[in-house]
């Protein structure tokens, strides 16, 4: 098949979960023999190749604003795949059912990956989750398809608008790596900090876990990975902390960011909205004790492969961090739990067989059955 890919920043991954979602399954799809292209956006992308890893790029520009990057460069995209010869069409981010009719107009089967409630998130002001309500309804007879990557997220688009999905989870690593490059960068030493990895917005809750770990007892330290283009005000006071055991790197990825999940202690989710978190899975995956906001999306990926904390409770959360840091043993009976769980349920090749599979469908018939 010739398939498209866009909705997303573009790859090599330099930014989020979409993006290293695609990175991880793009790559799987083309040595399967498909030949697959994937959008990006101009301002992203600092990459000088036309192919990556055996996947063709098409880099197109759009404007960087808050509220117009996603939509403009996906209207762009799917205009400029009226001219490109696909069997089918895959886009990201429910914010772009709008345009999932477009490629459809030509004859091309659209796949539409819904992602979680953004609806939710409170970066977005009143326009904002409206747009994201209004998309979700457009999902539901824009597109060919749609894919939801959590159960929740399925369960509720069936119940509110009656609408099937079907159900693919993101993948996880299965391989720990054994270099320390980005340790040496940062000073830090392996199982000697709790880290932290997410977009730096208030929904995800780095203020939360910084402040907890602030009234911890230990000596080994918090990692803070990530950044965001918008929020830096938010990230201005994270960082305003005194306590010199917090190491906040920005965003790290590829080798680096390998390194950082392979040597933690421990790793802290502390996300509430959304669907599947792919840094929850790479978390997993690198064989980590997990540590997870307790909401439905987490605990439907986790299950009793790691440990929970209250949402809205932060001595919770503060008793949590300490009964882990003072018991070792314990942190290791759940690497040993949890990197069984992510063998048995997230294998990167069984996510791309399983898009593969649909995409395959789609292209034989307009309307797909749901799974």
């Amino acid at each position: 098949m010739k398939i498209a890919i866009m909705g997303i920043r573009g790859i090599p991954a330099n930014y989020g979960g979409f993006e290293t979602f695609i990175e991880e399954m793009a790559p799987r799809l083309a040595a399967l023999g498909h030949e697959v292209t994937v959008y990006g956006r101009s301002h992203m992308i600092d990459y000088d190749g036309a192919v990556y890893k055996g996947v063709r790029l098409k880099i197109l520009p759009t404007i960087s604003h808050k509220y117009l990057d996603t939509v403009i460069h996906t209207l762009v995209c799917t205009l400029y795949s009226f001219f490109v010869r696909y069997d089918v069409v895959f886009i990201c981010n429910s914010a772009n059912a709008l345009f999932a009719m477009l490629p459809r107009l030509m004859g091309k089967p659209t796949v539409l990956n819904v992602d979680g409630l953004e609806w939710k998130r409170q970066k977005w002001n009143w326009a904002g989750k409206t747009f994201y309500r209004l998309s979700e309804f457009l999902a539901t007879f824009m597109p060919t398809a749609i894919v939801s990557d959590a159960r929740d997220v399925q369960n509720y688009y069936l119940s509110r608008f009656n609408k099937p999905s079907t159900f693919i989870p993101y993948g996880a690593p299965e391989t720990a790596v054994e270099s320390r490059e980005v340790l040496h960068r940062f000073g830090l030493q392996p199982e000697r900090y709790v880290l932290y990895v997410s977009r730096m917005e208030p929904e995800n809750n780095a203020h939360r876990l910084v402040q907890a770990f602030e009234r911890t007892r230990t000596d080994l330290q918090l990692v803070m990975v990530g950044d965001a283009p918008y929020s830096t005000e938010y990230i201005r006071r994270l960082r305003a902390t005194t306590d010199p055991r917090i190491v906040f790197t920005g965003y790290v990825f590829g080798q680096g960011y390998r390194e950082l999940q392979s040597h933690a202690y421990l790793y802290v989710q502390a996300t509430e909205v959304g669907g599947t978190h792919p840094a929850l899975l790479e978390g997993m995956g690198y064989g980590n004790c997990v540590l997870a906001n307790d909401v439905p999306e987490h605990r439907e990926v986790l299950q009793d492969a790691g440990l929970y904390f209250h949402t809205r409770d932060d001595q919770n959360l503060v008793d949590q961090l300490q009964h882990l840091l003072d018991h070792p043993e314990v942190v290791q009976g759940y690497r040993r739990r949890v990197k069984e769980h992510v063998h048995r349920h997230y294998s990167w090749d069984k996510v791309t067989r399983d898009y593969e599979a649909l995409f395959c469908r789609v292209t034989h018939s307009k309307q797909v059955k749901a799974t």
